[in-house]
């Protein structure tokens, strides 16, 4: 009778690990894709509200001191370009291997997949 029960355990375990890794996985992509969307919108609104004269100044640790976000995510960077012809391109960098980038990509299709990081590349019109 034990040798059925851990039958059973092993067989339970078998087939629940997987769908827990699964999981695990699928929630770090939705983390990062979302930090993706929450730091875009931050530097929308800090362009749109505080109108900078030269936008490749802006930092995440700017962004938290002002208060567009409550934390800087860990392993993402920004760079901005000065305005041209009332245009700025910002690109936020995820710099870590340590998730899917196909489901982030799922999750969020505007992200892109490099060798070493993932970006997200969007242009600001300057609109003042």
């Amino acid at each position: 009778e034990l040798l059925i029960v851990l039958a059973v355990i092993a067989a339970l375990l078998a087939i629940a690990t997987p769908i827990a890794l699964n999981a695990v996985a699928q929630a770090k992509a939705t983390q990062v894709a979302s930090n993706f969307r929450n730091l875009k919108s931050a530097v929308e609104s800090y362009v749109n509200i505080e109108k900078p004269a030269t936008p490749s100044n802006i930092t995440l640790s700017e962004l938290k001191n002002k208060g567009y976000l409550s934390a800087v995510p860990d392993n993402f960077t920004l760079s901005m370009t000065n305005w041209s012809n009332g245009v700025a391109t910002a690109t936020i960098f995820y710099n870590s291997l340590d998730v899917d980038a196909n489901k982030v990509t799922g999750i969020y299709p505007d992200v892109t997949v490099g060798a070493t990081n993932m970006t997200l590349r969007f242009r600001i019109a300057k609109w003042w």
